[in-house]
């Protein structure tokens, strides 16, 4: 069930029911996880095989599921007015070259989806189109965005989906598509509408874990953690990626609009593809906010940062006066009580060549002139302020 943040509108086709799961409904065989982590091996003699679904289609029914590529193409062959969907997770240069020579794809888009690492993008080759989705999905223990990469192959009667990583969870969206056999008897372009939707309304827990996250940055900031910056910079790089993600959708939905006439595309399904529209214009609009929030915040903090720190070196100036200032009184104490110090040891050397020696005022003269020398000492330093 696609995930629908508070206010938004409900979703859907006119006229249709938009794709649900069937509680207590039997799944059919699906072939990829449900939370994107674990993926089933396909019961084929090929352990290794990256084939994770390969059914037939008629009138939105499934007809048939096979476990080789092979058996599909054999029976697509023979039976008329199907729709072959099969579905990959990071598949071997050998399947892919056995898929491009059957559905006739063209060379630079396998490469692509067998390299991954590819920004979002629709390119159209003949009959063929071929779309690159990044998805993502929001891990609440490490508070991180986790981006999958998601390739898809359109043609007239095919549906191929090459996945990287996590996300999307595909599987959810052939059971919702089976679910609903009058969307799923459209064709093509309905499942890979649903596809770019399954993709878009992943984006809504992302935005608001992300949110969340900036959330307790600010509270962070304010409360003076010194991890905050790094904090800052790891989330700041997960919204770059996130625009990354968003941002090519605008163009991408824009030329499959413009491409509405021109290849016939069901009204219905031009109805889903602008309510698609609407959800990316909202969310490529909220990862934006994110980012000018993120930098705004560093500048913050910063500046809470540079006035701690000044904060810091106001205090130690300040203690640094402090202590300057009673050197300065015991300097001058000591220069005081130095000078009949001073007095006191040269007339107190008994040498006998000298004259004060025997003078009757020599000891009257001696504490005089200490008294003078100190009174006159501590008005000197009283004058300059270092008593």
């Amino acid at each position: 069930m696609s995930t629908e943040p508070p206010g938004r509108r409900p979703r859907g086709l006119r006229g249709l029911r938009k794709p649900a799961k069937k509680k207590g409904a039997a799944a059919p065989p699906p072939a990829e996880s449900a939370d994107g982590a674990e993926i089933p091996e396909p019961s084929t003699e090929n352990n290794n095989s990256s084939i994770i679904s390969a059914a037939l289609y008629r009138d939105g029914h499934r007809v048939s599921t096979h476990d080789t590529l092979a058996d599909a193409f054999r029976q697509q062959r023979a039976t008329a007015d199907t729709l072959a969907w099969i579905g990959l997770h990071r598949p071997t240069p050998s399947e892919l070259v056995t898929l491009a020579s059957e559905f006739d794809l063209h060379p630079l888009a396998v490469e692509d989806a067998l390299e991954a690492h590819q920004r979002p993008k629709l390119e159209r080759y003949g009959g063929t189109l071929f779309v690159v989705l990044r998805a993502a999905r929001y891990l609440d223990d490490p508070e991180e965005v986790d981006f999958g990469e998601l390739h898809v192959f359109v043609g007239r009667d095919f549906v191929i989906t090459v996945r990287h990583g996590g996300a999307p969870d595909v599987s959810a969206v052939r059971r919702r598509m089976e679910d609903t056999p009058e969307l799923l008897k459209r064709g093509p372009e309905a499942v890979l509408y649903a596809i770019l939707d399954a993709v878009v309304d992943g984006y809504a827990p992302v935005v608001a874990g992300v949110q969340n996250d900036i959330d307790e940055i600010e509270t962070e900031v304010f409360g003076g953690d010194p991890r905050v910056s790094r904090r800052i910079y790891e989330l700041s790089r997960e919204v770059v990626e996130f625009q990354r993600a968003t941002r090519p959708l605008n163009t991408m939905l824009e030329s499959l609009t413009a491409g509405f006439e021109k290849y016939a595309i069901d009204a219905e399904l031009r109805r889903y593809l602008r309510d698609v529209a609407d959800h990316v214009l909202h969310t490529t609009e909220r990862v934006d906010g994110f980012r000018q929030a993120l930098q705004d915040i560093l500048t913050v903090n910063a500046t809470l940062v540079n006035q701690q720190q000044n904060a810091e070196m106001r205090a130690l100036a300040e203690a640094g006066f402090e202590q300057n200032e009673e050197i300065k009184k015991i300097s001058s104490w000591a220069a005081i009580l130095f000078a009949p110090t001073l007095v006191g040891t040269i007339y107190g050397m008994n040498f006998e060549n000298m004259p004060e020696l025997g003078w009757a005022f020599g000891y009257p003269f001696a504490i005089l002139l200490m008294g003078v020398v100190c009174v006159s000492l501590y008005f000197v330093f009283k004058r300059r302020d270092w008593l």
